[in-house]
């Protein structure tokens, strides 16, 4: 089966706290990275308040701009919510969706589903989190992350499947500097795809692109990579250390 080219995307969550050190941070990434990045992409999720500063910056690069969150609603009486078609104005390209700290504050599967189906509308590539909350020796975990496949692929036209991703981001593993092992990711992974496919034909599992998140590092990234074989991460707190992250990068580029 063909490889995917890797995606590393940073995820910077609510950081830093000013626009000024947003746009530092970026150009360091940048800096950090080099002006040429081969064999992998990459993208910077960021908090909406700094997607306009950053996009200009970015721009200049060939890193991809994203945001953190999308409203389901493409325009109207929703306050507080961002539209797709605000975040493309803006030059995001990428959306994360389903974050299981947005789970944790409420957000259904039902909710992740609309979210996922308006940023596919608006041409965004889809970054959708799954994972379980805890792991059991009955594996009924695999039925958690299942039931979230589902909710999202059941309505989900074939024509989309090449902008979704999947991010599997076990959430006993996020900051919790734990991790599954390289064959428990790639047992994971393995399921996720057997779940796509039951959606749709065999080849569609060449389209989605499958990460890992959850405490990623230059440490343990290399294994996650090749053992897992995962096809790139989600990068959290790591994103926030433009070295660390470009190490990351690195990795995945002599994938």
């Amino acid at each position: 089966m063909r490889k995917h080219t890797p995606l590393v995307v940073g995820n910077w969550k609510m950081n830093p706290n000013t626009a000024a050190s947003a746009q530092s941070l970026c150009k360091e990434t940048i800096q950090s990275i080099g002006k040429k990045i081969t064999g992998v992409d990459v993208g910077l999720c960021v908090p909406f308040v700094y997607l306009e500063s950053i996009s200009k910056i970015a721009k200049k690069s060939l890193i991809v701009l994203g945001a953190q969150d999308i409203a389901i609603a493409k325009e109207g009486a929703h306050t507080g919510e961002v539209s797709g078609a605000m975040l493309k104005g803006l030059g995001v390209q990428q959306v994360i969706v389903g974050h299981s700290e947005r789970r944790a504050g409420g957000e259904s599967d039902e909710q992740v589903t609309q979210k996922v189906q308006s940023a596919l509308s608006q041409g965004l590539t889809t970054i959708v989190c799954v994972g379980e909350r805890a792991r059991d020796p009955q594996g009924n975990y695999f039925g958690e992350v299942e039931a979230q496949l589902r909710s999202i692929l059941m309505p989900l036209q074939k024509k989309f499947l090449a902008r979704l991703v999947i991010a599997y981001e076990p959430v006993w593993a996020i900051g919790s500097g734990r991790i599954p092992t390289a064959a428990e990711v790639q047992e994971m992974k393995l399921f996720i795809q057997k779940v796509i496919a039951s959606y749709a034909e065999r080849e569609s599992i060449r389209k989605v692109r499958i990460l890992y998140g959850g405490s990623v590092n230059s440490a343990n990234a290399k294994e996650l990579l090749h053992e897992g074989e995962v096809d790139g991460f989600l990068v959290g707190g790591a994103s926030l250390k433009p070295k660390e992250f470009s190490s990351i990068v690195s990795i995945c580029s002599k994938k």
